[in-house]
């Protein structure tokens, strides 16, 4: 059968309008603290699907979400189950063992899984790269991954980046210091989301329309942006990143127990006045040998099928992580595909370019060659031409994904 039949046999079961699927669904938590949920249509396909949500500072709750196509791959027969993580923030530390309970408690109610994919967003992607490396879950036989954070704890550099680079060019302007430096800041801190912004505004004008900043304060501002290489309108999310998010990972004693797991001794920022006057700091080597280890990425994932979907302007998790995920992924492995955005998002796809990426998974999983962009492309315009999910679609079967160290610097 010709590969374009394949993938036309799989668009076609997502008819205009989803029926509503009789499942039998549970949900407790694991003997570690995680929360989870799982529903199970009544005609199971023998497959699960584990869905694994992105960032979040909030404290660990009841899941209310089980990801973006949980309506659609019920109607296709996969159970799906999802984690609330056992930590907040960078909860890699402990997710493998969230997922294995999780998968534990299906398989005592519903038997042993036929298959498993592994599916997830943002930090959602570490924890499926870090589940097909690391976790027993079963047969994993294939993931799916949308603006992922494929490249793991290299983000973290680059959050460490913004954060010295803030430092260096505003902490000497009035009202815009911000304690904390590497470790984001200090433990029992009581700056919120409207003190940082307030501060950052003050050396920046972030906030006030362009014309109304002054000339020092726009200098500043296109001078952080060009080091760091960080979209105007991500400055603000990416400094709450470096700051409350690195805070949680340092502090929690969790995570690095106190200590700062980046550094940046000998990094080249190509700026001769940053380069003389950043703080130059060594990571912990405790501290840095566990940030790698929860979570980088060295390749290992077996037999697994892996879709891999991002924006190329994403302003939080950079459409680089797939060039660093790619570099270690065995190429038969993987299959990367880029969304063409007109202004950065994160995360911000159509709902026919994420369901593309689903059923070319599917039909390669089914036997059809690996997708290339290209036929997820085609694949998308088909879904889109159908009305069975809106678009646009856009994704660029010819994008080259630039290497993170142009990014990110290295190391």
């Amino acid at each position: 059968m010709k590969r374009s039949s394949v993938l036309v046999g799989f668009v076609l079961l997502l008819v205009a309008v989803l029926p509503a699927v009789a499942a039998t669904e549970i949900a407790g938590t694991t003997g570690g603290g995680a929360y989870y949920r799982i529903v199970v249509p009544d005609v199971w396909n023998g497959d699960l699907v584990i869905w694994n949500h992105g960032f979040s500072l909030a404290p660990v709750g009841p899941v209310t979400d089980l990801g973006p196509l949980a309506d659609l791959q019920l109607s296709e027969g996969y159970a799906v189950a999802a984690s609330s993580y056992q930590q907040s923030g960078w909860a890699l530390f402990k997710t493998k063992n969230d997922l294995q309970q999780m998968v534990e408690r299906f398989a005592d109610r519903f038997g042993t899984p036929r298959a498993v994919w592994i599916t997830g967003a943002s930090l959602g992607g570490a924890v499926t790269a870090s589940a097909l490396e690391d976790a027993d879950l079963g047969n994993v036989i294939a993931a799916y991954t949308i603006c992922g954070a494929v490249a793991g704890s290299r983000n973290w550099d680059g959050a460490l980046d913004l954060r010295l680079i803030y430092d260096a060019v505003c902490s000497d302007v009035p009202g815009a210091a911000i304690p904390g430096g590497a470790e984001g800041l200090p433990e029992g801190s009581t700056i919120d989301a409207t003190g940082l912004a307030i501060r950052v505004n003050a050396c920046t004008g972030i906030l006030l329309p362009a014309a109304a900043r002054s000339a020092e304060q726009s200098a500043r501002l296109a001078e952080i942006l060009g080091v760091a290489n960080v979209p105007e309108s991500f400055l603000l999310t990416d400094m709450g990143f470096a700051t409350f998010a690195m805070s949680d990972l340092v502090h929690d004693q969790g995570k690095l127990h106190g200590k700062v797991g980046a550094g940046n001794a000998r990094v080249d920022y190509g700026v001769a006045e940053i380069d003389a006057t950043i703080a130059r700091v060594s990571p912990n080597p405790g501290a840095a040998n566990r940030l790698e280890l929860h979570f980088t990425p060295t390749g290992n994932v077996g037999p697994a099928k892996i879709v891999s979907l991002h924006t190329d302007k994403d302003g939080l998790v950079v459409v680089e992580n797939e060039s660093a995920y790619a570099a270690v992924v065995p190429e038969s492995n993987l299959t990367t595909a880029i969304v063409v955005e007109a202004a950065p998002t994160h995360c911000g796809f159509t709902p026919a370019e994420v369901v593309a990426g689903w059923e070319s998974l599917r039909g390669w999983v089914a036997g059809t060659p690996k997708p290339s962009p290209a036929v997820i492309q085609g694949t998308c315009q088909a879904i889109e031409a159908g009305g069975l999910a809106p678009g646009p679609c856009r994704i660029d079967p010819a994008f080259v994904v630039p290497p993170i160290d142009g990014r990110i610097r290295p190391r």
